[in-house]
């Protein structure tokens, strides 16, 4: 809500037809209250083979808009109230696709329980914004990264990258 200094975000992301196995694409996901605070993050192999990258990223954007919507309802059980949601996503396409409530032959083979997004950006639930891949922070969950990549994620995320000796130091001061 405006004013509270307690907003709530997302970042979608996915990495296409990347499980060299089944040739399935993995659907990352997180989301933040207060701005920085990761509160949820997902990271799931889709359970469809997709055809294109930005059939991939609309799943994506989907799966974690399924993940706001549920905590905007917990939320809302202690009076927050959420509205325009912005959820960052690095597909051009994929916003597009989701933000055109119009069905086209190039997406009616997507499963249909995807497609409730593009009913939320209508009614204003959540607002869709593109973000530069170097600044995906859903990155980190999609797929393995360079070390300086993932230390920088890691330390935007608010997290830190601890070697074993810091651990066993904190370990020894804990005891």
């Amino acid at each position: 809500p405006k004013d509270t200094g307690f907003e709530l975000t997302a970042f979608s992301d996915s990495d296409h037809a990347g499980c060299l196995d089944s040739r399935k694409s993995t659907s990352g996901g997180i989301q933040f209250l207060g701005g920085d605070k990761l509160v949820s993050w997902s990271s799931k192999k889709q359970d469809c083979t997709s055809m294109s990258f930005v059939e991939v990223e609309y799943v994506s954007l989907s799966v974690c808009c399924a993940q706001v919507l549920w905590m905007r309802t917990h939320l809302t059980d202690y009076g927050f109230h959420f509205d325009k949601i912005p959820m960052y996503c690095d597909s051009k396409a994929a916003i597009a696709i989701s933000c055109n409530p119009v069905q086209h032959s190039r997406t009616k083979h997507i499963d249909v329980r995807y497609h409730f997004i593009k009913e939320k950006v209508e009614k204003v639930i959540v607002k869709l914004f593109f973000v530069g891949m170097e600044y995906q922070l859903a990155d980190l969950f999609t797929k393995a990264l360079p070390v300086e990549r993932f230390q920088y994620l890691f330390r935007r995320l608010g997290m830190r990258c601890l070697t074993p000796s810091e651990l066993e130091a904190l370990a020894n001061e804990s005891a």
